[in-house]
């Protein structure tokens, strides 16, 4: 890799061509479909892996949640420092070829630990990706169009969560049918362990693609030393303006709290209340996220970029704001009923509000970030998110359904009552913050 040059700012007043920038667009979002499926496939496929591996659901646990966004988040440090000194480009490359061929080997896994190293190489994989996109999808968008093309961009997760579970949902009917497969070189797999293979190796070629796309110019910065992107300088930086990042990291996750129950909890709800199967839950919700939440979230982006484009320099955090007040309804009443019907219809709503919030993060964190520390302080950003999705929200549902209302069949009430409450306490968190937030982005244009 070759370290990243400074350049005057006079010599980098111009942007990519549309279709340059667009297509390195489309190929982060592939990356991110890809990325997303690996991860959440495992869900859909607990009961045969913990047959053949003879796993507790302990174990289960700690591979799905807490170790992997351990190391997830660990590793998004280290490598968001790399991001802001050298080639964005060849380290998503590297980092999705290693988080695909470990997916593959998931699927070769024979005990506890080769499973759990198989994951941690996914994690460390994945942790390539985010922090290093936004960069450069902002190295590649003036600001006035930054928020749309950070929403396509998080649309890539959307489509990864809804294609996990309807194609998790179609391998769990097929692994009640069918025999084991014998395959060239490794010999008989059983189907759960196809599907990690199958999820898995296509990321290959994403890998591949990556290296047609254009590393661009990194804009808006002076001549700098070497050390000018030292993690010290970035935590003195985030330091300086800890308010605002405290109040967007806590605000903004809190926001995005509702899409992790609905990747976790939701598919319990739809089976035990509802009384959907399996396949016919991940059909049903895998399409419903697929349709709904990349239009949530792209047209989060095209309102924040047409509010900003009338002189509003804290639109992220507007429209996140209005995003919350939507929620607050659909998250008390989305899983309070029975009805398939009912309960499906306010799914879609649902997936929508609580996707509408997801590009803004970035994107607000762009505004007010120097360009050589975007990298560092998104993967301070995915830490933090890390933390309260992965970690507070799936917990809190658990612990109020044992806790509060000790029945499982309540799983829907314990839902609504962790998704009203984060998504208030956001939406509120950001609104305060709005004044602080747009003398910082006053701050960064003039500096």
């Amino acid at each position: 890799m070759q370290s990243s040059e400074s350049k005057p700012a006079s010599a980098q007043s111009s942007w990519p061509s549309p279709a340059v920038a667009w297509f390195g667009v489309g190929v982060l979002v592939l990356a991110f479909v890809s990325s997303i499926a690996s991860r959440i496939v495992i869900s859909l496929l607990v009961d045969p892996i913990k047959a053949d591996l003879s796993l507790s659901d302990t174990e289960m646990g700690l591979i799905m949640g807490l170790l992997f966004a351990f190391f997830y988040a660990v590793m998004g440090l280290f490598i968001g420092w790399m991001a802001d000194r050298y080639s964005r480009r060849t380290i998503i490359g590297v980092g999705i070829f290693l988080w695909s061929i470990m997916t593959a080997l998931s699927g070769l896994a024979r005990s506890f630990w080769e499973f759990f190293l198989a994951r941690v190489g996914v994690g460390v994989g994945q942790a390539a990706l985010s922090p290093a996109a936004y960069s450069m999808i902002a190295d590649y968008f003036p600001r006035d169009k930054l928020g749309r093309a950070l929403g396509v961009y998080q649309s890539g997760a959307f489509f990864g969560v809804g294609l996990a579970l309807i194609f998790g949902g179609l391998a769990i009917r097929f692994a009640a049918t069918a025999d084991d497969v014998s395959l060239p070189l490794i010999g008989v797999v059983a189907p759960w362990q196809l599907t990690f293979i199958a999820v898995g190796l296509p990321g290959v070629l994403v890998a591949a693609m990556m290296f047609f796309v254009k590393e661009p110019v990194r804009q808006d910065i002076a001549p700098a030393q070497a050390d000018e992107v030292s993690l010290g300088q970035a935590v003195g930086f985030a330091w300086s303006r800890k308010r605002i990042f405290l109040a967007h990291y806590t605000g903004f996750a809190l926001l995005a709290l509702p899409m992790t129950t609905l990747a976790t909890w939701v598919p319990a709800y739809f089976m035990r209340v509802v009384g959907m199967s399996p396949p016919e839950t991940g059909l049903q919700l895998g399409l419903i996220v697929l349709i709904c939440s990349p239009i949530g979230v792209i047209s989060g982006g095209w309102l924040a970029d047409t509010i900003y484009k009338q002189g509003r320099q804290d639109a992220p955090l507007r429209v996140a704001i209005l995003s919350a007040a939507f929620m607050v309804p659909f998250s008390l009443l989305a899983t309070t009923f029975s009805d398939a019907s009912l309960a499906l219809l306010l799914a879609a709503p649902f997936a929508f509000g609580a996707s509408i919030s997801m590009g803004l993060a970035p994107t607000a964190l762009q505004l007010v970030t120097p360009n050589r520390m975007r990298a560092q302080i998104s993967a301070a950003w995915m830490l933090f998110l890390n933390i309260i999705t992965a970690g507070l929200g799936p917990t809190a549902v658990g612990f109020i359904n044992d806790a509060v209302f000790g029945d499982p069949l309540s799983v829907g009430m314990s839902i609504a009552m962790v998704n009203t409450v984060s998504v208030a306490l956001g939406g509120l968190i950001l609104f305060v913050t709005l004044k602080p937030f747009r003398l910082a982005v006053q701050q960064q244009e003039a500096a």
